[in-house]
């Protein structure tokens, strides 16, 4: 995840500087949604390309889009605001940049964060039904009304304090981790949807 997150900061940082170059060329309206589509493209590759490896090339050319779209719609706001206001206004405008920043990503994160656990929460739910493998005294003990993104390990921590056996742990370690990749995959379809 390191390696990734390095060409989608370094993505971000190049589409803002060249988007400075570009605004007296470029409408602003013509800016910003070149920089939703890249933003909505961006998350579609990622949907469809990341696996359990976020260092596979595809995945990193989808956060490359990705980064290339935020640091033009992050450049933009800037540049709008410094320009629609008083010079006078100027490190206030500098500070309400910072702020806007600050909470859409806090939110922008909090909504997707609550989207993949929703998905996931509906993806195990809907295996546990009907599975005869892990039945409902065994589901009971693990506390399904808060389900959350967690390693293998950590369930096996969690089913080892029940009366699990270790075909049921298995088991439940397989609905587990095929619930994770489509939760994340259809969340991001959603954010490039939005």
């Amino acid at each position: 995840t390191s390696v990734a997150v390095v060409p989608y900061t370094l993505a971000i940082f190049t589409s803002a500087v060249l988007i400075v170059r570009l605004f007296k060329r470029l409408s602003p309206r013509w800016i910003g949604s070149a920089g939703f589509v890249l933003v909505a493209t961006g998350l579609t590759v990622l949907a469809f390309t990341i696996g359990n490896d976020w260092g596979t090339p595809l995945v990193i050319v989808g956060l490359v889009i990705l980064g290339l779209g935020e640091g033009s719609l992050l450049t933009l706001l800037f540049n709008v605001m410094v320009s629609s206001s008083p010079k006078e206004l100027a490190g206030d405008v500098g500070a309400l940049r910072g702020t806007a920043n600050n909470l859409s990503t806090a939110l922008g994160t909090a909504f997707s964060s609550v989207v993949a656990v929703s998905l996931l929460s509906m993806f195990v739910l809907s295996s546990l039904t009907g599975n005869t493998t892990l039945p409902a005294s065994l589901q009971a003990q693990v506390p399904l009304d808060s389900i959350n993104f967690v390693t293998n390990e950590q369930l096996q921590e969690t089913l080892s304090a029940t009366t699990a056996s270790p075909e049921q742990a298995a088991e439940a370690v397989r609905v587990n981790e095929e619930a994770r990749l489509p939760s994340l995959k259809a969340a991001f379809i959603i954010l490039a949807a939005i």
